[in-house]
């Protein structure tokens, strides 16, 4: 496997997903971001021993939004599960209205990385 140099960051991360597709690849992450604490749980057992770096460096943020983004490492790529619940068409469809965990709004959290980063 070829290794890159390129990083990300795995925001809203679930347990996951984005992680082990992108480590596969070779890319490294060096920030993640999870409010679940089951879901942080799982992810942290899932990679604390290919990327023991994101544990050790308190780059395993749970909550995005109390998150100074100028505080977050560079990266090349952002990847972002943000719940889809509020805008599924078999969800409350509450859009950015929803208020459970912010998880209407968590596309804007996305949209102030990019700008500040």
């Amino acid at each position: 496997m070829k290794k890159n140099k390129f990083t990300f960051i795995d925001l809203f991360a679930g347990i996951g997903g984005f992680h082990l597709a992108f480590h596969r690849l070779g890319l490294k992450c060096v920030f993640a971001s999870e409010i679940n604490k089951d879901a942080r749980h799982t992810y942290e057992m899932n990679f604390k021993t290919i990327s023991p770096h994101l544990f050790k460096n308190d780059n395993f943020n749970i909550d995005i939004y109390d998150q100074e983004k100028s505080n977050i490492p560079d990266f090349d790529i952002l990847c972002g599960g943000f719940p889809c619940q509020p805008f599924s068409q078999i969800g409350q469809k509450r859009g950015f209205s929803e208020n459970y965990e912010g998880r209407g709004n968590l596309f804007f959290q996305i949209a102030e990385t990019i700008k500040e980063k």
